[in-house]
């Protein structure tokens, strides 16, 4: 029997199999209880590391810089990718602590902005999807909003069965539900009940309803599940940002889109990229750019990461 949104499964720690995962997971849940001051210097030498030894992430981070940010100079994007390093190797600590860890010390270091937004549609009993993109902090703000609203989340399912129990299990702790990217159904129950749910259509996700809009003005396959889910359950769509101020945190709840959505799914893809540049261009370094974000465009598989 599969998992529900609200449950995770833990595969046997007998099969050998599973032996590595688990061990990676016992690192993970150890350096998850470290000092959030020391987390944050580890991380920013796992930073270093990737992108002196992960080459191919590296050049795709490169690429997508000079893509989105010709105008400046390459000195400029060269210390863009060091700090988006940096902070990936933070936004490691901060998935492990996020999961397994305390927040207590983190939780007055906090400044929100535009919380009223949602408590007004919860007082009204309307479905939220929050869109934000694909940043370091999303996991340490997931949780940090949870202490104000009921908050689900959408995820890609792991081939790994073991890591899929831990993403899940780690998120269910403070998530109300965890949907998988292709549970569709439950997804809209969720929503058309009033539920509030994270979303991130930043990523070409290949094989989806996609139409190509811009980003950063370069073409960009992106997924039309934010208009289709406002179609079918008059949820709101909420921009929702938040990124790492020194040892706290900002987020910033944006008032719903106006009018959303259209009849025109191209113009409403349109607008949700444009409020995720936006949220880039806020704290460019805390973006994921390792991912070959303009691999397909409109004449076919690009050559940009070649």
């Amino acid at each position: 029997m599969s998992d529900s949104p609200s449950t995770a499964t833990r595969p046997s720690l007998l099969q050998p199999r599973h032996w590595p995962t688990y061990a990676w997971l016992g690192i993970a849940f150890i350096a998850a209880r470290l000092p959030w001051t020391l987390q944050r210097a580890l991380g920013r030498g796992i930073g270093w590391l990737a992108l002196h030894l992960a080459r191919s992430r590296r050049h795709a981070a490169e690429v997508n810089l000079k893509l989105c940010f010709p105008e400046k100079d390459e000195a400029w994007r060269q210390r863009l990718l060091r700090d988006s390093f940096d902070a990936l190797g933070v936004g490691v600590f901060e998935f492990a602590r996020a999961w397994w860890g305390k927040i207590d010390v983190i939780r007055p270091q906090v400044q929100w902005e535009g919380l009223e937004h949602l408590k007004a549609l919860q007082a009204e009993g309307r479905g939220v999807l929050l869109v934000s993109g694909h940043f370091m902090t999303l996991e340490m703000c997931g949780r940090l909003l949870c202490d104000h609203v009921p908050l689900a989340g959408m995820y890609r399912k792991y081939r790994n069965p073991v890591m899929e129990w831990a993403v899940k299990s780690g998120r269910l702790k403070y998530a109300c539900a965890m949907f998988a990217n292709e549970d569709i159904r439950a997804t809209v129950r969720h929503l058309k009940k009033g539920g509030f749910l994270w979303y991130a259509p930043d990523q070409d996700m290949r094989g989806k309803d996609s139409v190509f809009v811009p980003f950063f003005g370069m073409p960009a396959s992106t997924i039309t599940a934010t208009h289709q889910f406002a179609r079918m359950t008059g949820c709101a769509v909420v921009p929702y940002f938040h990124r790492r101020v020194g040892s706290g945190y900002v987020l910033k709840i944006a008032p719903p889109l106006p009018d959303f959505p259209t009849d025109d799914v191209v113009a409403d893809t349109a607008q949700v990229n444009a409020a995720i540049e936006e949220m880039v261009r806020e704290a460019p370094a805390q973006y994921l750019w390792i991912h070959r974000r303009f691999k397909r465009q409109p004449e076919g598989r690009s050559n940009f990461y070649d």
